[in-house]
Order: structure tokens, then sequence, then C-alpha cells
């Protein structure tokens, strides 16, 4: 994708060059305040170089269903969901969200993953009555914080008011939709706008009080809502069950458990009912007085050796830096951690709960008579 028009907004800095967000605003001279902005007024976040996908066709629904791990083949209309592509030993390859509205479905996933989605997808359609091509004429922006529902802000988006539940879309009068996501806030939505549009409507957005904000804002939130990103906060190896992508639409999940069918499907169910993933998501507290700060991809050691992988490094408006980190499961709280140059220790609230004795565990236990 090419440059974001935005970065031409006073104060815009540049994202990393090489990084995920290469040719978005970073931030605009305050990365903390817009973070805090986003969390407690209103900020939107320029999104653009998301890859976004078009699918048609009557069958569009039904097809996907047989190819992803969500239950989307009775998708209501005006809703999304969140999804992945599994490879044959149920490895996560892709994480999209996808919204059928007007009789299309739009995808829209990470820049450097887009093209080869795009192309599995075209590849596997076969007989079915689906049509999937470029949508990239839709550009992302994601609108933040509780105060975006203010007058001045519908009147931008030429809307009554936005979606009420989670994952609801409603198609916006100049082109495009808004849906409600469950993440990074309490209150966040995703306008996918014609992209001719972009600046007139971030300007426009600006005039009626909303902050701009850089991916920077977007990232620490993110993080504090442990939500992964694939490709930084996941590995070559992540199966869904150790990123927290277990579960249905409803449960704001992008797996599940009760369909089948799907590439990687029989490593879904066999971790959820006899095993238990050898790793899980946690948030990383690091050492801010260290000298630098690690980099995704180093090791986690303990006692020298490593335990685990750091994702999304980032600093928190209210926590500080922190970090998402994929970590053996068997690692508890209270060990001590090194992350690169940094000390680090694992936020004891963003371990996630254990439900025991899975139901297939169980039975082979009773079979055993135990």
């Amino acid at each position: 994708m090419s440059e974001s028009a935005l970065l031409a907004l006073p104060d815009a800095v540049a994202s990393p060059a090489g990084g995920p967000d290469a040719g978005l605003p970073w931030h605009y001279g305050d990365p903390l305040g817009e973070q805090r902005a986003a969390s407690t007024g209103a900020a939107v976040v320029d999104r653009s170089t998301r890859f976004v996908i078009r699918i048609s066709g009557d069958e569009r629904l039904s097809w996907l269903h047989t190819i992803s791990s969500q239950h989307v083949s009775t998708l209501p209309e005006g809703t999304s969901a969140e999804n992945l592509g599994l490879d044959a030993n149920g490895r996560v390859e892709h994480h999209f969200v996808q919204t059928d509205l007007d009789g299309v479905t739009w995808i829209d996933t990470e820049a450097s993953r887009g093209p080869e989605l795009l192309a599995f997808l075209q590849k596997m359609v076969f007989w079915a009555k689906a049509e999937p091509r470029d949508g990239n004429e839709l550009a992302v922006l994601s609108l933040l914080g509780p105060e975006v529902d203010r007058p001045a802000v519908l009147s931008v988006l030429g809307l009554d008011s936005l979606p009420a539940e989670i994952y609801a879309a409603v198609a916006l009068p100049s082109g495009g939709f808004v849906r409600r996501m469950p993440w990074p806030t309490d209150h966040s939505f995703d306008l996918l706008i014609p992209r001719e549009a972009l600046t007139a409507t971030v300007t426009a957005l600006i005039e009626a009080g909303v902050r701009p904000a850089g991916s920077w804002a977007f990232e620490a939130l993110r993080v504090e809502a442990l939500r992964p990103r694939i490709g930084v906060d996941t590995d070559e190896r992540t199966i869904p069950h150790e990123a927290r992508w277990i579960g249905s639409r409803e449960q704001h999940g992008a797996v599940h458990l009760d369909k089948g069918c799907y590439r990687g499907q029989e490593t879904v169910a066999r971790v959820h009912n006899l095993g238990k993933p050898p790793r899980r998501l946690v948030l990383v507290h690091l050492d801010g007085s260290a000298d630098g700060r690690p980099e995704t991809g180093d090791d986690i050691t303990a006692g020298g050796r490593p335990v685990g992988r750091i994702g999304t490094v980032v600093d928190h408006y209210e926590l500080g830096p922190v970090a998402l980190a994929l970590v053996k499961r068997t690692i508890t709280p209270d060990t001590a951690l090194v992350a690169g140059p940094c000390a680090a220790s694992i936020d004891p609230d963003s371990i996630p709960p254990d439900d025991g004795i899975q139901a297939g565990r169980a039975a082979v236990e009773r079979l055993r008579g135990r």
C-alpha cells in the first residue's frame, strides 16, 4: 500500500520504516495524549494500509464457512465477525475481520498478508458462486473513545447514531460502512470509506472535535486489551488457543468450536478436548530504567533459558513500557524474566483462566477407571 496522505497533517510523524505500520502516521507530537484521547474522549486513527477484499456472489458465506474457522454460513446482514485461516496443522496463517452488507462480504487484514489471502481465496473458489477480488477502493479508519457519538461527529458521517451492538455494521450515505468492534477500547468503530474521501473525512472529523491519533495510540490500547496482531504477536507455530482467538462471534472470538470441516480443525478440536496449548499470550511489564527495549521476536528468558517470545512493544500512557508475549504455559507471574536488555514480569491479571480438565480428557480418564 502507498503512503498515507494523512502524513501531511500538522505535526504528523511517520511510523518506523520496515514496521507493520510503515506508511501511516505514528503520532502527531503527543503520543501519550493521543492515547488518553482515544480512551476518554474521541480520536481517529489512520489504518488505511490494511488490505481490503470484496467478495460477491450468492454462495459467498457458505463457501467462506468451509475454508475458515468461524461460523459464518448464516452471518446476518449488517454484522461482522473475526475469522482465521489455518494451515493443515492448525497453525494460524491469516486473521481477518469480515462484514456482510448489501449482498457483499468485505474482508480487511494486514497489508503484508492481504495479497496472499486474496490469492488463497481465489484459488479455493472452484464452482462456488463467490467472487473474491481486490477491494482496496475502501480505506480503514478507526474511531475510538466514549465521545465519538457526539452530534458533530454523527453529522460528518451522515448518521443519526452509531451501531450499538458489537460487530454490527451500517452503510454510510457517502459510501462504505461503519462497524462496531470490541477492541481496542470499549468504544471502537471502524470506518471503511472510499479511499478518495480519506483526507476529507479525517479533516471533517478533526473540525468536529475528534483528535487525530497515530498508530502508536492504537497499538498501545490494543496491547492493553490483550488483542494479538498476526505476524507481530504470533509466529509460524502459533495455534488459535495460544492467542486468545478461541470463541464464537458472540464471544468476540475467531474460532467457533461447534463447526468442523475446515483446514486445521483437527488440531483445534484435539487441543480443546484433550490437551493444553503449549504457550499463552500475556501482558509483560518492562523495566523502564533499562538502556533500550526488546524488539519483536526477541526471546524471553528465565534463568538464561528461553521461555517465550516478545511481540508488540509499546509505551502505554498509564502502564508505561509493556509488551505482549507468548510464553510457555508453565511460566508463572512470579518468575523473574529477561526480555532483551530489560527485566520483565508477567501481569498476573493477564493470565487466562484455567478451565480445568477438558471434557475429552475427563472421558478418557473415566474409561481408564480413574
